[in-house]
């Protein structure tokens, strides 16, 4: 068996040899009494480099590789990981998984996901090439650095009022791994990430008294081709930037909030975190028992769609191998299913709904405004563009955030603000959801456009 590749390929080892180190582990695990394993076998490798003012700051070439391991014994339950692949370092570690579950407390819920919820090895392998995730990215430093350098040479240009840099960045990474069980799964498949940004501070001389303000864009995705262009990421960064300037505070009031979309997927994954297991199962979730209910308006759907290609959380498996489906998680505004690994599932009594690792491409449809729409039916309240703290309470609901963004009044914005504080209750958001932009953010795991509330609390002056 080959342990590496062709010298064309980012990766040290092939598949083939992967999938041989997982079928080591597990064969080791069984010989010393294991009554069911599970191994990731996984490897990566990227380059990052970052310039300020046009020089070159850093440069990153990073390369890893790792095998973790969990054994059982009946339910009590052994982890152990290492990075050194010889058969000495993986007998060592196999015997350190079979050490830590010998002296574990037994646990009912431990164990390997259900065989029949595990996907078919036949039909990943199918999937996989469909799925298109995996776009290497043959890039120089030279070429990376000129990119960065371009992204933030256009961000300095957008106003004078711009007088610093916090860099332009460029990374480009790869990863393949398998995972493997005592059932007879073994899968798994190359993935690709690039990404560039660009962060710049600006100031107005005119106003000595006014604070600086930072603002950045990026833009991120499977393959090089899907990245927006050095330029445009400059041009957005720049703007965001001075229209912070001359910031003021509001007085406290209640009005319609607008969420701006890569603000508003966070609300998503605030839903996402309450009806998610651990938080069902240890009971510290406001969302508790909400199957079938009524937790958005009737407008409101989201939908888990694991199988867009190129996505950025596209999968055909979840972490323990369980298949994955399309699914409509909200419909009509109420809730169809929670996210579930197969821990969590077992403490509740259910199946693992294909989570355990996290969500996978999460749409939330738009109700058809654009975002000049969406300012227009808020008329008079605020535009939130950034968040800052943790203020929000699983248990409750209670949400409070300091926040910046723009009073925007009949329908257009009018000015920036700053140093504000927003609250209310989740519940209350969700239901009070006006509607959702055709602005969608597409750079991560949620799907979503500009979400506008009816109603918050504005602390201020």
């Amino acid at each position: 068996m080959s342990t590496t590749q062709q010298s064309n390929s980012p990766f040290s080892f092939s598949r083939q040899t992967l999938q041989g180190l997982a079928a080591q582990v597990l064969d080791l695990a069984k010989a010393g009494g294991a009554t069911a394993a599970e191994a990731e076998v996984s490897e990566g490798s990227g380059l990052s480099i970052s310039v300020r003012h046009g020089e070159i700051e850093t440069i990153e070439h990073n390369r890893d590789k790792g095998i973790g391991i969990s054994i059982y014994l009946g339910q009590r339950r052994g982890h152990a990981s290492t990075s050194d692949f010889s058969p000495d370092a993986l007998a060592r570690t196999v015997e350190k998984a079979l050490s830590i579950a010998r002296f574990t407390a037994e646990d009912t819920c431990a164990g390997l996901a259900e065989p029949n919820l595990l996907a078919q090895v036949d039909a990943v392998d199918a999937l996989i090439p469909k799925l298109d995730l995996y776009h290497p990215w043959q890039i120089s430093v030279e070429e990376a650095a000129e990119l960065a350098r371009e992204c933030e040479a256009k961000a300095l240009n957008v106003d004078p009022r711009i007088t610093n840099s916090e860099g332009g960045s460029l990374s480009s990474q790869v990863s393949q791994f398998i995972y493997a069980n005592s059932l007879g799964f073994s899968g798994g498949y190359p993935s690709s990430r690039q990404s560039l940004s660009c962060a710049v501070i600006a100031e107005d001389v005119a106003n000595p008294g006014d604070a600086m303000q930072r603002d950045y864009w990026y833009t991120t995705a499977r393959a090089a081709s899907d990245l927006d262009s050095a330029a445009s990421v400059g041009q957005r960064a720049g703007e965001r930037t001075v229209r912070r300037l001359n910031g003021r505070r509001l007085s406290t009031r209640q009005c319609p909030v607008l969420f701006e979309a890569p603000i508003a997927t966070g609300l998503i994954a605030s839903f996402v975190s309450a009806i998610s297991g651990g938080h069902l199962y240890r009971k510290s979730s406001f969302l508790l028992d909400s199957l079938g209910s009524q937790v958005f308006p009737e407008f409101l759907q989201i939908q888990e769609r694991p199988f867009i290609p190129r996505g950025l959380s596209t999968s055909p498996f979840d972490s323990e191998g369980v298949a994955l489906h399309d699914r409509d998680v909200v419909k009509d505004g109420v809730v169809q299913g929670y996210f579930l690994g197969t821990y969590s599932a077992r403490k509740l009594g259910m199946h693992s709904t294909g989570n355990a690792g996290g969500n996978h491409n999460l749409i939330v449809p738009s109700t058809g405004e654009d975002f000049a729409a969406l300012l227009r039916k808020m008329g008079n309240g605020l535009l939130v563009t950034e968040l800052l703290g943790h203020g929000l309470n699983m248990v409750t609901g209670d949400y409070s955030r300091g926040a910046a963004g723009f009073w925007v009044e009949n329908g257009v914005i009018t000015y920036p603000v700053e140093e504000i504080t927003i609250a209310s209750n989740l519940r209350d958001m969700f239901k009070g959801i006006v509607a959702i932009g055709s602005d969608v953010e597409t750079r991560g795991s949620r799907r979503v456009g500009s979400i506008l509330i009816d109603q918050m609390t504005i602390a201020g002056e």
